[in-house]
């Protein structure tokens, strides 16, 4: 099928390139700028002579990330987050959508379960009664407080039940045939078939747990702090230096070394995921078009 280049189809791509092209920029060029403010001097960022390429190049704010402050400190802890975070949402992810995937007669208490999941989704117990409970468990300023309350995505475990529905039951049947237990059937037939789905949600909670700051800032205590949860008080920091800095020179000259300092560390916090996302961009694209076209 081929379709005639009139004038409103001409004109029409061409506002359409152009928006995406506005919308691509304003993402791409802060982090260009601020990737420019972290490799260029104080004075070139004092004078405000730092636009999208660095000026007087000087790794002074990546040395200081490196080897002052917490930031490898509070970007250890937030590794730890992110692989046991996605362990155990992906465990639990594909225990529950499994037995969900079934239909009422096959499971008698789907429903029940479902309305209990979805409930969940909609209201939750609140701040104050979460904040009392992880502390009655005794998981203050421990990894497991910033994994366990959200151990289980409702939204990602109902994505992999859709997904596990769209596949063929023949596979399910042929191999409860032969003898396999559910549990065999999950880990030897349902998951290697399941792994671009897996893929999907496995970035969502990747992405979840890098960047979800609040959660460090009530449960962990300021040596403990996850990356996020760091960055967000080196913000508030800056805007109290800022305050201060007029007429203080001591204050000016730390506001210049808060800004490259910040810019770096902001940088190097978005390269694990700018560097993840590519790897499972294939399968992330599979995982999101499957079962979109019946056949």
């Amino acid at each position: 099928m081929t379709h005639k280049n009139t004038f409103g189809r001409n004109l029409f791509h061409v506002i359409n390139y152009s928006v995406l092209t506005i919308m691509a920029l304003s993402c791409l060029l802060p982090f260009v700028n601020q990737f420019a403010i972290s490799l260029s001097s104080k004075g070139a960022v004092a004078g405000g002579r730092v636009l999208f390429w660095p000026v007087e190049l000087s790794t002074h704010s990546y040395q200081f990330a490196f080897f002052g402050g917490r930031f490898m400190a509070a970007f250890w802890v937030a590794v730890q987050r992110l692989f046991l975070g996605v362990a155990v949402n992906l465990s639990l992810i594909a225990l529950t959508a499994y037995p969900l995937s079934k239909t009422r007669e096959q499971f008698a208490g789907r429903n029940i379960y479902m309305g209990f999941f979805v409930l969940t989704m909609i209201v939750n117990g609140g701040l104050v009664p979460t904040y009392v409970l992880v502390s009655n468990l005794g998981l203050l300023n421990s990894i497991w407080s910033l994994v366990l309350p959200g151990a289980l995505p409702v939204f990602s475990m109902i994505i992999l039940m859709n997904f596990i529905r769209g596949l063929p039951k023949e596979l399910e049947e042929a191999a409860l045939v032969d003898g396999a237990s559910p549990m065999l059937v999950l880990f030897r037939i349902m998951l290697p078939l399941l792994r671009p789905s897996l893929a999907t949600v496995a970035l969502f909670s990747a992405v979840y747990h890098w960047n979800e700051w609040f959660t460090g800032m009530i449960y962990m205590s300021v040596p403990n702090y996850p990356l996020q949860t760091y960055l967000q008080s080196l913000l508030r920091n800056l805007d109290q230096i800022i305050r201060q800095a007029a007429g203080n020179i001591s204050s000016i000259v730390a506001l210049l070394d808060a800004r490259g300092g910040r810019a770096a560390q902001l940088f190097l916090s978005m390269v694990p995921i700018m560097l993840t996302y590519p790897l499972l961009q294939k399968h992330f694209t599979k995982g999101l078009t499957i079962g979109s076209v019946k056949g």
